[in-house]
């Protein structure tokens, strides 16, 4: 069993003395290739400083706020106790391409990094050093028996055998719900693998706050101000779509936060949604704010509502994890047109409904100090994790920042194999309070 294997391997680690640092960094490519003989590093005996163990890291997914601390915490970690990290570029599509042929090969610099003490000062850095990207190894696999096909599996167990082959030991996986479903197979798999929580949705089990969210809500929040600004001046209304593909964590803080008159995400809708219902509501909500003196505002969607939007309205494109690129169905935009008509068509007047987008910008906006310390603690907790020996867990904290491991059996359903989301319960007082601050106080 991979716990079993792990806790052999690995159950003296944190007694090593720390060993010199390895050269890695993009501006130490050179001298990694100098260091380790270049191309010829690749599935050699290189097995991390000191001849020690090494561990793979791999970002997976969108970016988020205090990603570079995660990052840089957890891999000081390891290198203070002589423990060689690998950093795989580009989430896990060069990984699982690997077969053992030539045309497969990862190189250091090109493929991947061998992380050094320099990672010490990206903490508060925007991006992700790593880089990412949606590949989705585990697409074919619906269910335990499927990981045991060859065939449906064949991605996840080329990664595996990568990780092998470079004389990785363990894994420790960043991403959000479909990256922790890749995490629990590749566990399952024989690959010792510890998992960091990352969505700004924060709607993941087992956490009370993920990294990078009150940053995201921070920048959300400036815009949204600027926006009802802009209104205010000018008698009109935004229709603002913002982040949440499941969740309205996100739409429900933002909105509170920049003082918005109505606040809606897939929570409040019972069943499909239905466009013209909603643009009813909104056109009701203007005409009874005029009545009460109120000219101007904002109204926040979250863009998930998409998601449940009728067969004849749903976006048909989506991603390689079966998303819907809410970005492009523009639901705000169809819903801003449909409540400037329906107003007129009610009052015989004209009010301008703007349509706007507020998205991609708050997973890179600089981060908050909450989210660099909490993204640090959560990277130096999956180290903790590691000299604990405890794999197929999720990295959380609690209280005052105190680290604990939740198991991917309480965060994955056994049978599906698929991630549980937590949504923002009607009967919480966050939900309370953005319906008692919205009209007539937004």
């Amino acid at each position: 069993m991979p716990l079993e294997y792990s806790k052999r391997s690995f159950a003296a680690v944190h007694c090593r003395r720390p060993a010199p640092a390895v050269y890695s960094g993009l501006r130490h490519q050179r001298r990694a290739f100098r260091l380790f003989g270049g191309a010829s590093m690749v599935g050699s005996s290189f097995t991390g400083p000191a001849g020690g163990p090494k561990v793979g890291m791999v970002f997976s997914g969108g970016p988020a706020p205090a990603a570079n601390a995660v990052i840089s915490a957890a891999a000081l970690g390891f290198l203070d106790h002589g423990i060689g990290v690998l950093g795989f570029l580009d989430g896990f599509s060069r990984l699982e391409r690997w077969d053992g042929s030539e045309g497969s090969r990862l190189e250091p610099g090109r493929d991947y990094l061998v992380l050094d003490d320099s990672i010490s000062t990206i903490r508060n850095h925007r991006g992700i050093f790593l880089r990412s990207s949606r590949a989705n190894p585990g697409k074919s696999v619906r269910s335990r028996g499927d990981l045991e096909d060859a065939s449906k599996s064949s991605k996840l167990r080329a990664i595996v055998s990568g990780l092998k082959a470079h004389g990785v030991g363990a894994l420790l996986t960043m991403g959000g719900d479909d990256t922790l479903k890749t995490a629990n197979f590749l566990h399952l798999l024989g690959m010792p693998t510890i998992h960091i929580p990352k969505t700004i949705d924060n709607d993941y089990y087992g956490i009370a706050w993920t990294f990078g969210f009150w940053t995201a809500v921070d920048s959300a929040q400036k815009a949204l101000l600027n926006l009802k600004a802009d209104a205010d001046s000018t008698n009109a209304y935004f229709l603002v779509e913002l982040m949440g593909r499941k969740a309205g964590w996100i739409t429900y803080a933002a909105g509170v936060a920049g003082e918005a008159c109505d606040i809606l995400a897939a929570e409040d809708v019972d069943g499909d949604v239905d466009p013209d219902a909603l643009a009813s509501r909104f056109a009701d909500l203007i005409i009874r704010r005029e009545k009460a003196g109120r000219t101007a505002g904002l109204i926040c969607i979250a863009e998930g509502l998409a998601d449940r939007l009728g067969e004849s309205h749903r976006p048909r494109e989506v991603d390689a994890h079966g998303n819907v690129y809410f970005g492009k169905a523009e639901l705000c935009r169809s819903l801003a047109e449909k409540t400037a008509a329906l107003y007129t068509e009610r009052t015989g007047r004209i009010k301008k409904v703007n349509p706007k987008q507020i998205g991609y910008e708050t997973r890179t906006a600089p981060p908050i100090s909450f989210d660099v310390v909490l993204g640090s603690m959560l990277g130096h907790g999956a180290f903790r994790l590691y000299q604990e020996g405890r794999f197929g867990c999720m990295v959380s904290v609690e209280d005052q920042f105190q680290i604990r491991a939740v198991p991917f059996a309480d965060l994955i359903d056994p049978e599906t194999l698929l991630t549980k989301i937590r949504l923002v319960d009607r009967d919480s007082d966050l939900f309370r309070l953005k319906d008692a601050l919205s009209y007539p106080r937004g």
